[in-house]
């Protein structure tokens, strides 16, 4: 009996435990079957955000690229990718860029700046003597300073170019074309590097970059025009740069352009410009030492320009920032017959901005931007009896002591020289500022003989001589897209004398124009 007992309760026991296990088995299959659903769904919303974190940075690389209006009063240590933020894309506004083609695959801004001065001088030689810049008013009256055409735009996923066309009048009342600038520049390249190529400015000092229109003075520093030529150092070539990976702003810079022409006026410029014993175009070295056949080319790659240049930028206070920068230029000059006399052009600059933290579109501000420069000129042997005759003919330099021909030994010249500015904006719209310029050098040997050209005493050389201007200056900004600036110029030249200067600069902006560097 208790045999049967025990058979029936393990029995009962065995087919209760079936239901059991099989409903666990149904279970464990209905957890596998949501775990693989919730999987399933987690890497779908995993692809949809990626998919759409790509579109948004294909959105965003757009807005960099795209080039936005001008605004001569915006704080300058706004970055390229902040004034990029800033762009509204919903619908085309009046004072919007006039655009051709879709941004998302390419396009191209068109934009025109128009800049002219009216006033006059005291000084005899405006073009050329107190003025140095060729963009500088170049007579009483009216100048036509430039009439730029800007065009700028996406190539590809992989390029953007922009090209700068002025139009100007020059003091003998001659129209002239020139392409400023026309550049491919790369915008995907790995390790923060960027490779630009075409007509292009220098990557020297914060001058010599910019274009007429983004100046905070009617003319040129005095430095920029007797170093590195009235329209600037800018020639075909390219530069690659590279942005290091640092807390700051940090990036270095390596140009490699042509060294000839007059827009390399301290290199191989032509013999042309200003009449006399001296070479003009703004080289200003002596045109005692100048052979006129010593141009050979370009046959070494040491015939190349180099400009290397390293700049840096942060934050000193949440409302102060600093930019501090160094260049140089090494290049062939044809100052010597022997075609193997070069030219070295250092520089130093620095930028202090500070905002208010109570500031309304960048108001009030306070700017100060300095340069400082130096060049040493080779200039080589020389023999003036080009024809052999041993008498002084014509366009050839006399030794007054001798009589005969002179015989120049080749020697080093040092020039230097400074500008330092300073603008205040002190409400919307308004800004003074103060400029000091000053320009000094060593004296040559040349200089120290007793030489003559064409029965006049050389002396001491007036294109490389000691000289100083100061020059006030109030500017009114109506909008982003007009300006108007009153300067007054005090130059003190040496051997020469003191002359005023009062110009009345006008100028207007229609469609893009790219943003002002920092």
């Amino acid at each position: 009996m208790k045999s049967k007992t025990m058979l029936g309760v393990s029995s009962a026991l065995c087919l209760g435990t079936l239901p059991l296990a099989a409903q666990e088995a149904t279970d464990l299959e209905q957890l596998k079957k949501q775990l693989q659903d919730m999987q399933n769904k987690f890497e779908q919303t995993v692809r949809d955000q990626r998919e759409q974190i790509e579109a948004l940075e294909q959105q965003i690389e757009g807005l960099k690229q795209a080039p936005v209006p001008a605004t001569n009063n915006a704080p300058v240590s706004a970055t390229p990718a902040a004034v990029a933020d800033t762009v509204d894309d919903s619908r085309w506004k009046l004072t919007d860029p006039i655009r051709i083609g879709d941004r998302r695959n390419a396009y191209m801004d068109i934009g025109l700046v128009g800049s002219f001065v009216a006033g006059g001088s005291t000084a005899d030689d405006i073009a050329g003597g107190t003025q140095l810049g060729g963009h500088d008013p170049n007579q009483n009256g009216f100048t036509v300073q430039g009439i730029e055409a800007n065009f700028t735009g996406a190539v590809d996923p992989y390029f953007r170019g922009t090209a700068n066309l002025l139009f100007a009048i020059d003091g003998e009342g001659e129209t002239f074309t020139e392409v400023e600038e026309a550049w491919l520049e790369t915008v995907s390249l790995p390790w923060n590097l960027k490779v630009r190529a075409g007509q292009l400015f220098t990557e020297f000092g914060r001058h010599n970059p910019t274009h007429v229109h983004s100046w905070d003075f009617v003319d040129t520093p005095l430095v920029n025009g007797r170093f590195l030529g009235a329209d600037g150092l800018r020639n075909p070539g390219g530069f690659v740069s590279w942005l290091a990976p640092t807390p700051f702003y940090s990036e270095l810079f390596l140009g490699i352009q042509n060294s000839h022409g007059v827009t390399a006026a301290s290199f191989r410029a032509p013999e042309e410009g200003e009449e006399g014993h001296h070479h003009g175009g703004g080289s200003e070295v002596p045109f005692a030492y100048r052979h006129p056949d010593n141009d050979r080319g370009l046959n070494t790659v040491s015939d190349l320009l180099f400009t290397p240049r390293y700049v840096l930028s942060f934050d000193l206070t949440d409302t102060q920032t600093l930019l501090l920068g160094g260049s140089a230029a090494f290049g062939p000059n044809n100052v010597g017959a022997a075609g193997d006399t070069r030219t070295e052009i250092y520089g130093a600059d620095l930028t202090w901005k500070w905002t208010s933290p109570k500031q309304t579109g960048g108001f009030p501000f306070v700017k100060w931007q300095s340069e400082v420069m130096w060049r040493n000129t080779d200039v080589g042997a020389f023999d003036w009896d080009e024809d052999g005759d041993g008498l002084v003919g014509d366009e050839e330099i006399a030794d007054l002591d001798t009589g005969l021909p002179a015989l120049m030994a080749a020697e080093t010249l040092h020039d230097f020289g400074f500008y330092t500015q300073i603008v205040y904006g002190f409400r919307p719209g308004w800004t003074f500022g103060v400029r000091y310029d000053w320009l000094d050098r060593d004296d040559g040997a040349y200089e120290m003989r007793n030489l003559a050209f064409e029965g006049e005493a050389l002396g001491r050389d007036p294109l490389r001589n000691a000289r100083w201007r100061v020059s006030p200056a109030l500017t009114w900004y109506p909008t982003e897209f007009s300006k108007l600036r009153l300067q007054y110029n005090h130059d003190d030249r040496r051997d020469i004398g003191v002359d005023h200067s009062v110009w009345l600069q006008f100028e207007f902006i229609l469609g893009a124009h790219a943003a002002h560097k920092f």
